[in-house]
C-alpha cells in the first residue's frame, strides 16, 4: 500500500485534514493536521487515525502504525 492510499483512507475519514504519509516498508508514519483535534488529547487524535485505518491494519498491510496528530496553530508553531 502506497502513501497515497494510505493518505486518501485517512482523508475519507477526516475530511478537512491534510495527510502527509511516510512509509517504510510496511510502516507507516501518518501526520494529519485539521481542526477536527481540536481540544482532543493525544490518544483520542491518534485514534481518529487509527479508525481510519483499521481494516489494513488488521489484514497485515499495516504492520506499525506511527499516527500523529496537530491542529492548523499547533502545526504552524511546530514548522515556526
Amino acid at each position: 500500500m502506497d502513501a497515497t492510499e494510505v493518505a486518501d483512507l485517512v482523508k475519507d475519514a477526516l475530511p478537512g485534514c491534510e495527510v502527509q504519509v511516510q512509509v517504510d516498508g510496511t510502516h507507516y508514519m501518518v501526520v494529519a493536521v485539521g481542526d477536527v483535534f481540536e481540544g482532543l488529547s493525544t490518544i483520542k487524535r491518534q485514534q481518529l487515525i487509527n479508525k481510519a485505518l483499521f481494516q489494513q491494519v488488521m489484514d497485515g498491510t499495516i504492520h506499525a502504525l506511527h499516527p500523529r496528530a496537530f491542529t492548523p496553530a499547533e502545526w504552524a508553531e511546530r514548522q515556526g
